[in-house]
């Protein structure tokens, strides 16, 4: 089980966190158009970071090729990425909502958009469309996917509507490299058992090849093996105050951060980032 190291401030809801070099980020639902930057090490607030017209947040994540971060906006259905070191920043198009980032080994970006069940491949520079991968039909609400070393991807899936427009199943998907096969996948119908999910939202995958799991509605993160089996329970709900909402994984540190967030009247409220040693 992770233990904890540290919890940053509450505060707004936490749309994301990730690192980059000694520098922790933390993007918060909030009027003003910033990232919050804290010391890796003493997880001392360090600077902020301008990021101008941020309408709607949906997740974050870095690239240490690029040393920048970039950031989904669903409202403009936009990529924003920024520069780190210089605070410049530049956006470019989805042409649908985007959700879920992650960044390959070729150092593209990766945009999960749920709607229309894609994933969404850009070049860092400029934000050149490469290629646009669709999913099965069972995947019904894609929140978040990560390209392997293999080149195959694992995608969550399973969406908290409990409507006809949901997802029957909640899992965790192993994809062939063009996203269009499901290989292997763990979990099924929602439940809480071991092996169950309920919303499975955000991934992180370590060197190895290991899946970490936000499990929202469960309240939890689990550990899978390059297989998909289930190894234990990394985060219990008695860990978190909140739900998690996302993760990031500093390999280097072994640290896990979780963002963890309230949800009260039919809204998230405020939130926090968890630090965990893994």
């Amino acid at each position: 089980m992770g233990q904890v190291v540290h919890t940053l401030p509450e505060g707004r809801t936490v749309a994301g966190v990730t690192t980059l070099g000694n520098e922790v980020f933390v993007l918060r639902d909030k009027e003003r158009n910033e990232l919050e930057v804290y010391d890796v090490i003493t997880y001392c607030r360090v600077r902020r970071l301008t990021v101008p017209n941020i309408n709607g947040f949906n997740d974050m994540t870095s690239c240490e090729h690029y040393h920048c971060v970039y950031i989904a906006d669903y409202v403009v259905m936009c990529i924003h990425r920024v520069d780190v070191k210089r605070g410049a920043s530049t956006q470019w198009p989805v042409f649908d909502k985007p959700h879920g980032l992650s960044v390959n080994k070729a150092h593209n970006v990766l945009v999960t958009c749920p709607d229309v069940r894609k994933i969404k491949e850009f070049s860092s520079h400029g934000g050149a469309p490469l290629r646009v991968l669709t999913l099965p039909d069972d995947v019904i609400h894609p929140w978040h996917a990560i390209q392997l070393t293999s080149k195959r991807f694992v995608v969550c899936h399973g969406s908290s509507l409990s409507s006809e427009s949901g997802d029957p199943n909640h899992r965790i998907c192993l994809m062939n490299k063009r996203g269009s096969k499901i290989l292997l996948s763990c979990g099924g119908p929602r439940g809480s058992h071991t092996g169950g999910y309920n919303v499975p939202r955000h991934l992180a995958v370590d060197d190895n090849q290991f899946v970490f799991v936000a499990d929202l509605n469960n309240r939890r993160v689990t550990l899978l093996s390059p297989m998909l089996s289930h190894v234990r329970q990394v985060v219990s709900r008695d860990k978190l105050k909140w739900w998690p909402w996302s993760l990031h994984l500093d390999v280097q540190r072994r640290r896990l951060y979780v963002a963890d967030n309230q949800w009260k009247d039919e809204k998230y409220t405020e939130g926090r980032v968890v630090v965990f040693i893994v």
